[in-house]
């Protein structure tokens, strides 16, 4: 399977989270000119403020589909701009909600392994003025996908993006969502598939063991 990097955003400005929830945000990202280098923790002039929730090896880099976008544009009556999502990959022709977890993509120089799903925050909702967003993007079921960087290197848009490996498990990147968020039944898959990062998987066990605990 192959796509395109319609654009690489990075952070605009650092604002208040009008939430409240933090004190500021780096949801503001836009597109960038030219080939941008990808390190271990992310896009080279990106920043994160919720460091807790955001950033790190696993999730280094977010990306959004611009098909996902092209359908909010519809839903809400708005524009989505690349970036618009806080993603710092806007993607064309990549199935990121089909995504497998573990699998590779090489874009430009750099190859990114596909971690998690992004889990939509009141920040976000807060960002797009929107009512009952975080509901309405569970609810829809296309969150976008974190990615890890396998290998350094300089990506720009226009860029192909191949994915190159895929595990035989398929969890995918909506499986994995609706299991931490609406249908624990997938939970299990989440808590046994080994490139779902460690954390999440000691979670997701934890998660099992206080359901199974709890009296019928």
């Amino acid at each position: 399977m192959t796509g395109r990097l319609v654009a690489v955003n990075v952070v605009h400005a650092v604002i208040p989270d009008a939430s409240g929830d933090h004190d500021q945000t780096a949801i503001d990202k836009r597109p960038v000119p030219g080939r941008v280098k990808v390190r271990g923790l992310g896009v080279d002039g990106d920043q994160q403020c919720d460091t807790a929730h955001h950033g790190g090896i696993d999730q280094a880099v977010y990306a959004y589909a611009g098909e996902d976008a092209a359908w909010w544009a519809v839903e809400l009556d708005r524009t989505m701009e690349p970036g618009c999502f806080g993603e710092n990959l806007t993607t064309s022709g990549v199935d990121v909600t089909g995504a497998v977890i573990g699998e590779r993509w090489h874009i430009g120089t750099a190859e990114l392994q596909v971690r998690s799903p992004r889990i939509p925050c009141v920040t976000f909702q807060a960002f797009w003025g929107v009512p009952r967003l975080v509901k309405r993007v569970t609810s829809h079921g296309a969150p976008g996908a974190y990615l890890a960087v396998v290998t350094e290197g300089e990506i720009g848009a226009g860029d192909t993006i191949e994915v190159v490996d895929r595990p035989a498990h398929g969890l995918t990147i909506a499986e994995y969502f609706r299991g931490w968020t609406t249908d624990r039944a997938l939970l299990a898959k989440v808590a046994d598939c080994p490139d779902v990062p460690a954390a999440r998987r000691h979670r997701a066990r934890a998660t099992l063991a206080k359901a199974s605990s709890r009296p019928s």
